[in-house]
């Protein structure tokens, strides 16, 4: 199957406009932080959100509005999450009024997403008095959705774009999304929004099928800071203008549809993991070996999740014991299971291979040479636990010194 990356982001399918603005919710005027994508027809809509049990207004109020699988846009601020407020759903509920009133919808017709800092009041009137330039702003041109991906960010140094074409019974179809997330990123969703387009014809339970799972192979495979935020959510819309046969959960297209899907948003997953919030170097776990992918899974996530491998690999140090240590923790309670007894462990960075343990021992190795390959801003550790023919893979970075400084002071 052919996977084209292509331009344009989430404007590139057939029917989708957005727009981005800095409406005055962030002090900075030069950071855009209100966006808006809008479609020229009804889409068949899904999301997924944080499994946090404290979950900001606007998830509340998307699910609700989206309860139909049906949707015409989204609205999403940054610089203010609208969590943990005693008017956050009326304010979440406003901002989707506002989309309505200027576009002509009813305000159950929008999903709504913020984000920034948790337990400040958001203050409507910025949004109030960019509305109308916001919706001028609408186009469909990838310098639309530039805007858009720019105005979710809020400590990310890039923005996080893409889009891909694939063919579906001779028609072209795009999948774009946009994306941010920097820290309070962990494995089951982090405090990342991240907003899917596609003009797929497609039903609402294979839309929510190969959500379910390209998310679950992807954004929630990484984790930062082993913080789990309380406004994740990724949100899908299907404009169906693609002209192609439905996609249904029986049809060969499905599969075609969902790897795609989970394609893209596995790029996406390496490039929120490798911006983490003062992050150096991006961290790639593979396992191989497991006896099921439930287990290869929770030994990848323990892995990038834990603060020693972390600082491990900032500091360019092969102490792979700790990776060891994180396998042993991650088995804890599972059957007496025991996943450290013959496990093989590899420091890997482009055609540079370093085996550093073998069969749950240390081998001779060159400190030096681990040093130089532990230093490039990519790392990959292959670990085999030699138990059985499932693999995972999860993403994650470095913790450095600077994560402590910019959540320090993240208020201020």
């Amino acid at each position: 199957m052919d996977i084209k990356f292509i331009d344009g982001g989430i404007t590139a399918p057939t029917g989708f406009k957005a727009a981005g603005v800095h409406c005055g919710i962030r002090r900075n005027t030069s950071k855009l932080d209100l966006m808006m994508i809008m479609a020229a027809t009804e889409c068949t809509a899904n999301a997924v959100y944080t499994q946090n049990t404290v979950k900001g207004a606007p998830i509340i109020v998307t699910k609700a509005n989206i309860a139909d699988g049906k949707a015409y846009g989204v609205i999403a601020n940054s610089g203010n999450a609208n969590t943990c407020n005693a008017d956050g759903e009326e304010k979440a509920n406003a901002m989707c009024a506002l989309a309505a009133g200027v576009s002509g919808y009813a305000p159950t017709d929008f999903a709504v997403a913020s984000t920034g800092v948790i337990g400040q009041t958001l203050n409507i009137t910025p949004i109030e008095n960019s509305i109308k330039a916001l919706y001028a702003d609408l186009d469909s041109d990838a310098a639309a959705s530039d805007r858009a991906a720019r105005a979710i960010m809020t400590t990310d140094t890039v923005k996080k774009e893409l889009c891909v074409q694939i063919d579906i019974g001779g028609k072209p179809v795009k999948i774009g999304a946009i994306a941010k997330g920097s820290g309070m990123i962990h494995p089951n969703m982090a405090t990342m929004l991240g907003f899917v387009t596609t003009d797929a014809v497609i039903s609402r339970a294979a839309l929510n099928k190969a959500l379910s799972y390209a998310v679950g192979e992807s954004i929630n495979m990484i984790s930062v800071d082993g913080d789990m935020s309380t406004n994740d959510t990724v949100l899908i819309l299907a404009s169906g203008l693609a002209g192609n046969d439905e996609i249904t959960e029986q049809t060969e297209s499905f599969e075609v549809f969902c790897l795609a899907l989970t394609v893209l948003l596995k790029k996406i997953a390496r490039m929120l993991a490798k911006d983490g919030e003062g992050a150096t170097k991006l961290i790639e776990c593979s396992i191989s070996g497991a006896p099921d992918i439930a287990t290869a899974k929770r030994l990848a996530k323990a892995v990038i999740a834990s603060p020693l491998v972390k600082t491990m690999i900032f500091g360019a140090d092969a102490n792979f014991g700790r990776i060891l240590c994180a396998l042993g923790y991650a088995s804890v309670g599972e059957s007496n299971t025991v996943f450290t007894d013959n496990v093989d462990v590899t420091f890997m960075n482009g055609t540079t291979i370093l085996p550093v343990c073998k069969s749950s021992a240390g081998i001779a190795f060159d400190e030096t040479e681990a040093k130089a390959l532990l230093s490039n801003d990519e790392i990959l550790i292959d670990i085999n636990i030699n138990m059985g023919n499932s693999s995972a893979i999860a993403w994650g970075c470095d913790l450095t010194y600077d994560y402590v400084k910019i959540n320090g002071d993240y208020r201020t």
